[in-house]
């Protein structure tokens, strides 16, 4: 019989349906003439039909397994061999294990419920409850039994049987993982094989060596007959390939503890009940068998029994990975940042004022000659015929835009095309750092894996460091070396910023202070402030503003003295500040830094050439207008482009005074208008980027919305009614309902008070009504769909028909029909009830709305409320995103406001530049700004370095390749897509 594809061969009293727009039941007539045979004449199908019994469907239940999933199965073909025959897997798992978040599985079940009981699923043979409820029975049992395994493998571990590499505990994760693939395996053999106990009437040759046949030239046409007949092709499958172990009997020591499967006997009824186990049982004890026998070969057998690895060995084999372990941007928009906000505010009442560590720096310092203190001042470069040297600013976040920086700093030279010729860039002799080392907090950790990992990755630290060495008395140079000047290495100077004073400064000074290596720049440095005498009469001024945004009396006292005693008239001074003042200033309407200020004016009187700062995540340049008026300071650079997330420049685009001097804006990295187009990425990409974000804003939605729950009268279907409804909704929280009525008086504060102090306060309480009126409407708007859409699955009858347990009782019946349990295992392991969330749901509300709330006792209240918060948190998570991503959109771009918290929620790495100078034989200062558009993701060994580590140790900085990891793509490199964004002279 020739098939068409679009219906499916069944046997008798069942249905075909042909694939269309609408669902069409056929009932077959003579349907035995359906069956092909050797000595049947096929029968075309359209010649079965009584198109008289033709009827659209909505709603019809089929048994299991489907017959209705050929295409599921040519699909999974399809797919396996996509995937091997490339690359794809790997990356998907990779992309899979690093993305995929806790609340992935919930929010996947949730969705699945919601699938029930939808009609148009039903109406093809797809009935999700069995699927389901058999993944929850073999999930849930597979974390019991590994859970078991894992406490009693432990165990063994705790009085010495095996070795202590079997004691590390294993991950959570891991486990759920793999007990989440084990039990969709199971579904999908359900699915598509059943719980079938083959009869053992087939002789070993009919069921291992029939595939075989294939290769014949006879039986070649017949094989591909069958893989035509899905059908019967599935049940070859499944016969000879999934066929059960054996029999209970076969396992003494199991037979109490396995499930049986349904019995089919072919030819005939069978003579006695076969005690086949279940094909279902048995693959799922197999995957359970290899789990076990994977982990503990991988932990406590074999190698790892008599040559445990140590503790050494095991970091040495860490170094030895082939991909970079590095950190992703900090999450802004998450609990982290109120642990910022509380190191922040306890620094500013603790630390700074009462407890300062520039007082103690000062204190410390025995001499009181600016000129003579060496550890405020240094000389080694001014000696020098030219020099180059680099600034950055704000690194330390996520680890792969830190690195692409850091690895171009590394370089011996860069090659940039300039206009239409290629120039050489050397490598910096020294490198200034202009603060925020490490986000969002400083600590061991973040400055280890944020700031020092990405740094020694990119330029070595000399064999002779170590991580635990504390420098008591700096500098400790190389052996060899006897003074600064003779040490041709590149050195590197940091000043704090007002991340680094969160803790008081204290892991500023430990790492930076008190060690002599940045990877392979070393660190002269014994204060957080300090002066640089360069060559040509140039010096470089760092300056440490705390969380005041100026210096302290000791500061102004070292540099003012300074400049008395050593700055000549024509020299050239450069400011180092970690905050750009003249923007902060400008934009927040303020005055800071006067003791900065009177320094710039009244004591270096015009040698300011140059101001340069962080903190802002961009790169600005500002050049003087032409006057008479005097200029204090000629140019102004912000560099904050180190590492951190991007800022806009757009915001800072009408900046053009200082100090009473014209300013016109000349370079901005992004320019203007891609800096207003990044901004549309907080409505279309704020939930992507800020997935934590959706815990707090699910439960703000639900508080307001709660007390609304059930809504007993529904609208008339009119959009006029259906606002109306919401207006009442609004009037009766209001009324009656103290916890969503002060959950949205809070909500109302906070929208006000986290609107900028920028804008008059008149203005500030209207952006923040709208913004909470927008929140507090979604709310409402979710609340009412919710209910309308659980309305309408009671009166259609897909809820609340049979009580609490309709899924429980539903899915005993079926599972006593095709998983029969002689022995009574289900029985002793599982004595319970549970309820389904909505049945629970669905129930509860009937009731409230037919009795009343007061029917209701406190433990059904609680658990109607729990209900309905699980599925209400799912839908209104992306709305509350998409609300609060939009306002900062229409803010930065319209309003100009909220510039950090529109930005840092981007957690943009790209857009990542340093700015690199030279101090040429004439004096002149030539400054060239290298941007990297776009930061690799991916990165790999560079076989370059990979060659020349295995050469004769030499410090990192004279190689030619000192960078580790390069971009898996040549083209992504950093080094072959950096260029030049400004030269000036």
């Amino acid at each position: 019989m020739q098939l068409m594809s679009s219906f499916y061969q069944i046997k008798d009293d069942s249905h075909a349906f042909v694939a269309g727009f609408v669902f069409v039941e056929v009932y077959l007539q003579n349907s035995n003439a359906l069956i092909v045979g050797p000595d049947k004449q096929s029968i075309g199908l359209l010649d079965t039909l009584n198109m008289e019994t033709v009827r659209t469907i909505f709603t019809q239940t089929y048994p299991y397994p489907h017959e209705h999933s050929r295409h599921a199965v040519i699909a999974v073909i399809v797919g396996c061999i996509f995937f091997i025959s490339s690359d794809n897997m790997h990356t998907l798992v990779q992309k899979l294990d690093s993305n995929v978040k806790w609340w992935s599985m919930y929010i996947g079940w949730i969705l699945v419920a919601a699938l029930y009981h939808l009609p148009s699923f039903q109406s093809m043979g797809v009935d999700m409850r069995m699927n389901l409820s058999l993944f929850l029975t073999i999930y849930v049992s597979s974390i019991l039994f590994l859970l078991v395994f894992h406490f009693i493998f432990i165990g063994l571990w705790y009085i010495g049987l095996v070795a202590h590499v079997a004691g590390r505990k294993p991950s959570i994760l891991t486990i759920l993982q793999n007990c989440a693939v084990i039990s969709v395996a199971c579904c999908v053999f359900y699915s598509h094989c059943g719980n079938l106990a083959i009869v053992r009437g087939e002789t070993y040759e009919r069921r291992h060596w029939g595939w075989l046949r294939f290769w014949n030239k006879e039986e070649r046409s017949s094989w591909l007959a069958k893989f035509v007949r899905m059908n019967e092709f599935k049940d070859q499958v499944c016969n000879s390939w999934f066929a059960p172990v054996g029999t209970a009997s076969d396992y003494p020591l199991l037979s109490k503890w396995v499930i049986y499967g349904k019995l089919t006997c072919s030819g005939g009824s069978c003579a006695e009940s076969p005690d086949e186990i279940s094909p279902i049982y048995s693959l799922w004890a197999t995957f359970i068998g290899l789990y076990i026998a994977n982990y503990v070969v991988g932990r406590s057998t074999g190698w790892a029994l008599t040559h445990p690895v140590s503790q050494k060995e095991s970091e040495k084999l860490k170094k030895k990975q082939m991909n970079p372990d590095f950190l992703d941007m900090v999450p802004w928009t998450s609990a982290d940042l109120f642990k910022t906000v509380f190191d922040l505010m306890v620094s500013v009442t603790v630390f700074v004022g009462r407890f300062d560590m520039r007082m103690m720096q000062a204190a410390m310092s025995t001499v009181e000659d600016a000129a003579k203190q060496d550890d405020l001042f240094y000389d080694q470069f001014s000696e020098k015929d030219e020099l180059w040297f680099d600034f950055m600013a704000d690194t330390g976040d996520g680890g792969n835009s830190s690195y692409s920086v850091a690895r171009l700093l590394a370089q011996p030279s860069i090659r940039v095309q300039c206009d239409d010729s290629l120039i050489t860039l050397p490598r910096g002799s020294l490198l200034l750092i202009g603060g925020d080392l490490a986000y969002p907090n400083p600590s061991s950790f973040t400055y280890e894996s944020r700031l020092f990992r990405p740094f020694e990755y990119a330029l070595q630290p000399p064999v002779w460091y170590k991580e635990e060495h504390v420098a008591v008395t700096k500098p400790e140079l190389p052996c060899g070396v006897s003074t600064l000047k003779q040490y041709d290495g590149p050195q590197c100077f940091v000043i704090p910023g007002n991340h680094d004073w969160f803790d008081g400064l204290q892991t500023f000074m430990r790492y930076i202070c008190h060690k002599s290596w940045l990877g392979g720049w070393f660190m002269p440095q014994k204060r957080s402030y300090f002066a640089l005498q360069l060559p040509k009469g140039w010096w470089v001024f760092g300056l440490d503003l705390a969380l005041h945004c100026d210096i302290d009396d000791y500061q102004f006292k070292f540099f003012s003295e300074l400049v008395k005693e050593k700055v000549g008239d024509n020299d050239s001074v450069i400011i180092m500040t970690h905050e750009p003042n003249w923007l902060l200033d400008w934009y927040w309407n303020l005055a800071t830094g006067k003791n900065v200020s009177y320094l710039i004016r009244d004591h270096l009187k015009g040698r300011c050439k140059l101001r340069m700062a962080g903190d802002l995540h961009h790169y600005m340049r500002h050049s003087y207008v032409p006057s008479e008026k005097p200029v204090y300071v000629q140019h102004l650079l912000v560099n904050g482009c180190g590492g951190a997330f991007l800022h806009p420049t757009h915001v800072f685009s009408s900046f053009n005074n200082l100090y009473g001097t014209s300013y016109e804006s000349k370079a901005s990295y992004p320019s203007f208008e891609d800096s207003s187009r990044i901004a549309l990425g907080n409505i279309l990409k704020f939930r992507k980027k800020n997935w934590q974000f959706d815990f707090i804003g699910g439960i703000i939605y639900f508080i307001l919305a709660f007390s609304m729950f059930p809504q007993d009268d529904t609208f008339s279907g009119h959009l006029k009614s259906f606002f109306g409804t919401i207006y009442d909704a609004f009037f009766y929280m209001l009324g009656h309902s103290y916890v969503s009525s002060a959950g949205a008086f809070l909500l109302l504060v906070t929208a006000i008070t986290f609107v900028p102090s920028k804008v008059s306060r008149k203005r500030k309480v209207i952006i923040g009504v709208l913004h909470f009126s927008a929140h507090l409407a979604s709310a409402l708007i979710l609340m009412l769909l919710l209910e309308l859409g659980v309305e309408t699955c009671i009166r259609h009858k897909l809820l609340a028909t049979s009580g609490y347990h309709t899924l429980y009782e539903w899915y005993r019946s079926v599972e006593s029909e095709h998983f029969p349990d002689r022995t009574g295992l289900r029985a002793r392991s599982s004595n319970g009830h549970s309820a389904f969330i909505p049945h629970v749901m669905a129930v509860t509300r009937s009731n409230i709305c037919k009795n009343g709330m007061d029917s209701l006792s406190r433990g059904g209240a609680v658990i109607y409320y729990a209900s309905v918060f699980l599925y209400f948190w799912v839908f209104s998570t992306p709305i509350v995103s998409l609300v609060f991503g939009s306002y900062l959109y229409v803010c930065i771009n319209w309003l100009h406001l909220h510039f950090d918290e529109a930005f840092s929620s981007l957690r943009i790495a790209n857009y990542k530049s340093f700015t690199r100078f030279h101090i040429n034989s004439k004096g002149d200062l030539e400054i060239f700004t290298l941007a990297v558009d776009k930061v690799p993701k991916a990165w790999k060994v560079d076989p370059c370095w990979e060659g020349e580590s295995k050469l004769a140790q030499n410090l990192s900085y004279r190689r030619r390749f000192p960078s580790k990891w390069r971009s898996v793509s040549s083209q992504q490199d950093p080094v072959n897509t950096v260029r030049i964004n400004l030269m000036d002279q």
